[in-house]
């Protein structure tokens, strides 16, 4: 078994998606990828204190154990409703249909 593992660390903003590439030593946990320094001061320290944590799109607890490859992703919270969001586009569609057939 390796000493170390290497993993990333991600947390996307509409202006910029930095990656960064951490070597643990191996048994590290998530908590432990976004107590790094180098994460701090990427990202903030109430990001990583705050945001929700996943690896690879799934949503997990700070104490996961990460594995060598694995890819740690910070997740914003949301600005609108998905639900309400998806009513105002297709209600927007609707009327633009409307004004097309209309004119």
């Amino acid at each position: 078994m390796a000493d170390t593992i290497a993993i990333e660390v991600t947390y996307a903003t509409p202006a910029a998606q930095p990656v960064l590439v951490l070597v643990l030593p191996a048994g590290a946990r998530v908590a432990d990828a976004l107590g790094h320094a180098t994460v701090r001061a990427a990202f903030g320290e109430m990001i990583c204190d705050t945001a929700k944590a996943g690896v690879f799109a799934k949503l997990v607890e700070r104490d996961q154990i990460l594995r060598d490859g694995d890819r740690v992703e910070l997740y914003r919270p949301l600005t609108a409703d998905p639900k309400v969001a998806r009513r105002k586009r297709a209600a927007k569609k609707s009327e633009a249909s409307a004004k097309k057939l209309a004119g």
